[in-house]
């Protein structure tokens, strides 16, 4: 992958190429373009992931559930009669993603088992034709996320296990190899251009999130024509990296990275318990204060958090979703200043916690998980202090050099002083405002 250096207001930061394409993608994208589209995904932090499906009827995997052999396929679909979105509020929906703070929501218009939200042209299975919901659930929902100012994310399978011209199940194909039938290959492929227009047509989403690439290569899912026709319809249409290399930026999946990604733009796609879909056996639900760390630490590394919640078949959410969303929400709120359209922060060893910066490098986060009191340190910091006050409060702080010596070019260590009174509930942030855009010492210390 092709590497460019980049300058963030004073940090020097080592990324990578723009578009995230291997050495057969052939995508000509100048650079100022994709970072001009890309603003809006950098500045936003946090998205909202929904999984909704006939999955929910009986609360099992999403589509791997009859993959995996856990049900049969026969009644894996049988949950079609079962799915009927009886309080299904896509207004109420968008009014707590908007809650949480979240700036764009993806919805799974069509997951692996073939199921579409819309009422698709082509004839196979959706919402509105086959499940006692009889309506399209997917327009209400961008309409209410267009109403709250959300931008409309699509989530799209190229995989469909049901349809007839699909290969089957990953690479032990039941049914045919692409190189023995491509004529049946290519009905599917026009089958699934299709749908991908309807989207692209009648909804125009802002970002588009694919999944299953990994069971066909660049060239059989004809991922530069994907590309292209999506951006002929929707010229600011992001990808995400799961179309082979013809992304914008990359998905790292419920793991969350040790050090950060070399990537221009990344996300991390995190469930909120176990599980993606609605499943009522799965207890496992993060707390907030779980999710506002791992929040912090990803904005400091440069990137974005999807979290994800699960309605049940009958559009209702989970209260422990909506108890982790409206306290997200509420945190971000009082901490906005300090998350949304910043940069990543500090490199590591300069700061026991994650960081984040102002446009123009000038301010400093620091993040404070544990209800931290006492003394934090910054280290390396070359620049003055002008002034520390604590985010969402006002409370001014002191601070103390420590070490610095007259004639050494190495910066003493900054301490400042955290009293208990301060504490947010869940993770305090303050703000250092400094003296010009940041700058780090680099060096080992000693006669320099």
């Amino acid at each position: 992958m092709k590497k460019t250096l980049l300058r963030a207001s004073g940090l020097s930061l080592l990324l990578a190429s723009t578009v995230l394409q291997p050495a057969r993608a052939q995508v000509n994208i100048h650079p100022d373009s994709i970072r001009t589209k890309m603003q809006w995904f950098a500045d936003a932090k946090l998205g909202i992931f929904i999984h909704w499906g006939i999955y929910a009827v009986k609360g099992i995997d999403e589509s791997w559930s009859f993959h995996n052999k856990k049900i049969s396929h026969a009644d894996y679909m049988k949950q079609l009669d079962g799915f009927t979105a009886t309080k299904y509020d896509p207004n109420a929906w968008a009014a707590l993603i908007k809650e949480s703070g979240a700036r764009y929501a993806v919805m799974t218009t069509k997951h692996h088992d073939g199921v579409a939200l819309w009422p698709t042209a082509e004839n196979h299975y959706s919402v509105p034709k086959n499940t006692p919901a009889r309506r399209d659930v997917l327009t209400p929902f961008y309409q209410a996320l267009d109403k709250q100012g959300i931008k409309r994310g699509a989530y799209f399978s190229l995989i469909d296990w049901s349809h007839p011209d699909y290969p089957g199940f990953l690479k032990d194909s039941s049914r045919y190899k692409v190189a023995d039938d491509p004529q049946r290959w290519q009905r599917f492929q026009t089958f699934m251009q299709a749908q991908i227009n309807e989207l692209n047509k009648g909804y125009h989403p802002a970002l588009w999130w694919f999944d299953g690439d990994w069971e066909h290569s660049a060239a059989e899912w004809g991922a530069a024509g994907v590309r292209s026709s999506i951006l002929q319809g929707t010229p600011g249409a992001i990808l995400n990296s799961r179309l082979q290399g013809y992304g914008d930026y990359e998905t790292p999946e419920q793991n969350f990275p040790v050090t950060r990604p070399k990537y221009n733009w990344w996300e991390l796609c995190m469930t909120s318990n176990n599980n993606w879909g609605y499943q009522p056996q799965d207890t496992a639900w993060k707390t907030p204060y779980e999710v506002i760390t791992i929040f912090a630490d990803v904005i400091c590394n440069g990137g974005n958090m999807l979290l994800d919640m699960g309605p049940k078949a009958d559009g209702t959410i989970p209260t422990q979703q909506v108890h982790i969303l409206k306290e997200l929400g509420k945190w971000n709120k009082k901490h906005s200043e300090a998350i949304f359209s910043t940069l990543g922060g500090l490199p590591q060893g300069h700061f026991y916690g994650p960081t984040t910066l102002s446009k123009d490098s000038s301010t400093l986060y620091l993040f404070l998980p544990g209800k931290v009191t006492g003394q934090v340190v910054i280290k390396g910091l070359k620049n003055k202090i002008q002034d520390i006050k604590v985010v969402g409060g006002g409370q001014k702080l002191t601070h103390k050099i420590v070490g610095k010596i007259s004639w050494s070019p190495v910066p003493g260590l900054v301490y400042i002083t955290v009293p208990p009174a301060v504490q947010d509930q869940y993770m305090t942030v303050l703000a250092v405002k400094l003296d010009g855009p940041v700058q780090l010492y680099k060096g080992h210390g000693g006669l320099q």
